[in-house]
């Protein structure tokens, strides 16, 4: 008779203390702002801000219907890429996406010294303004790879400020960028090689989640962790790297994609994604997804492995996400209620009771794909207890995943009820 061993490596609980790894300016880091001079005054003969022409900005989209395919940028001209997915922009009032359009153009163009249109003037907005505006234009566009910060010049004549010059600071000369930019592309387009162009929404999401988690490991001191150059190139970095590497790719694919800044419940700053697939947001957090990022030296003789890729925040409602995180406030959310298209909900793997079936079917897909490892996940509590309690206090899981004489190692995840099998000879 064959041995079979059911071996806890640990409970994916512990997933949030290895997550407080978040912590610090290392990996989120606050972009440098300067204001160079505050009080210089008009010339005389200067033309008033309220006396130039305002040229009005795009109107606002909806975001309605089935967005088309980003284009990559052409950095001979400018680097961003047409047909960005500009959720940020639409939070903001006209005179603001004015602003979001003048600092968009400039920081494209590696500008400095460019004023802003008076519009914000007129609307009263002021240094902070340009701060959360900023802000916003980082959060559309992960192809300004080498934006470290920005500075500007206030005119004044007397109280009344008559003009703002923006430029925005860089963390490597304009040749340089136009390499990485090559270099990055390179990368970009043999990844999207890999996808069928006719793949639906859903698995385009999975396809860059998992590609994303492969290929890049999760390093505290990685080199220009912060934007997308570290995870394409490199393939080492930190939060808001994997973060905008994965919007940037899906921007690429045609799905609507944004960058979402927060903090995990231990408080440290933390960056994902809001993706919409099919009309419905969701969120997506590629970081905790690697196994790279969630535990390390589990087991009981040193380190016993762990799956690649964790499913727990592939495309996951609000409530599922504010289990763990914490939403920031600058740009406002939409409440995320959508489950169709939830990595457990499509593969089948969602359990309303132990319903041997369905497990039976999940296990026999897995077969088929070549994988040896299984994550189930529950609706509710007492789910998870008779899916814990068959599986593993029944052992029923060797009626479904057969080690064959070596260990079938488990973790559990009681936060987001979800138990992960897999078979390991270590």
């Amino acid at each position: 008779m064959r041995k079979r061993v059911l071996y806890e490596v640990g409970a994916l609980l512990l997933l949030c203390l290895a997550l407080s790894g978040c912590s610090g300016a290392e990996l989120l880091e606050q972009v440098p702002r300067d204001l160079v001079m505050t009080n210089r005054e008009a010339e005389a003969n200067e033309r008033e801000p309220g006396g130039q022409e305002d040229s009005g900005g795009p109107k606002e989209d909806s975001g309605a219907g089935t967005p088309s395919e980003t284009r990559a940028p052409d950095p001979e001209q400018s680097f961003l890429c047409e047909g960005a997915f500009e959720y940020a922009r639409q939070s903001l009032d006209q005179p603001g996406q004015q602003w979001y359009d003048d600092m968009k153009r400039i920081l494209g163009g590696f500008g400095t010294g460019e004023r802003l249109s008076a519009q914000g003037l007129q609307a009263g907005y002021n240094e902070a303004d340009i701060d959360r505006i900023f802000q916003c234009v980082l959060n559309d566009h992960p192809e300004l790879f080498y934006v470290e910060g920005y500075s500007y010049t206030k005119y004044t004549r007397g109280d009344h400020t008559t003009a703002i010059e923006f430029s925005g600071t860089y963390n490597v000369d304009q040749e340089t960028a136009r390499t990485r930019a090559e270099q990055i592309e390179t990368a970009v387009s043999d990844i999207l090689s890999g996808i069928d162009a006719n793949a639906d929404q859903y698995t385009r999401v999975k396809y860059v989640y998992d590609t994303i988690i492969s290929t890049t490991d999760y390093r505290l001191d990685a080199p220009d962790n912060q934007n997308i150059y570290s995870v394409f190139v490199n393939h080492l970095s930190v939060c808001q790297g994997y973060a905008k590497a994965t919007q940037y790719l899906l921007g690429r694919l045609g799905v609507e994609c944004t960058l979402v800044l927060g903090s995990v419940e231990t408080g440290e700053g933390h960056a994902w994604n809001l993706v919409r697939v099919d009309g419905s947001f969701y969120y997506v957090d590629t970081t905790w997804g690697d196994a790279s990022y969630r535990m390390e030296d589990s087991g009981r003789d040193g380190s016993i492995s762990m799956p690649e890729i964790n499913y727990d925040y592939l495309n996951v409602t609000t409530a599922e996400l504010l289990k763990t995180h914490s939403l920031g406030d600058g740009v406002p959310m939409p409440a995320c209620v959508a489950t169709e298209a939830n990595y457990y909900s499509r593969e089948g793997a969602l359990f309303s009771g132990y319903d041997r079936e369905q497990m039976k079917a999940l296990f026999a897909r897995a077969r088929e794909q070549g994988r040896d490892d299984v994550t189930v996940k529950c609706t509710d509590k007492d789910s998870y207890s008779q899916v814990v309690s068959a599986l593993i206090d029944g052992q029923e899981i060797f009626d479904y995943l057969d080690g064959g004489g070596s260990t079938v190692a488990y973790a559990q995840n009681e936060n987001q009820l979800s138990l992960t099998f897999w078979v390991t000879n270590e």
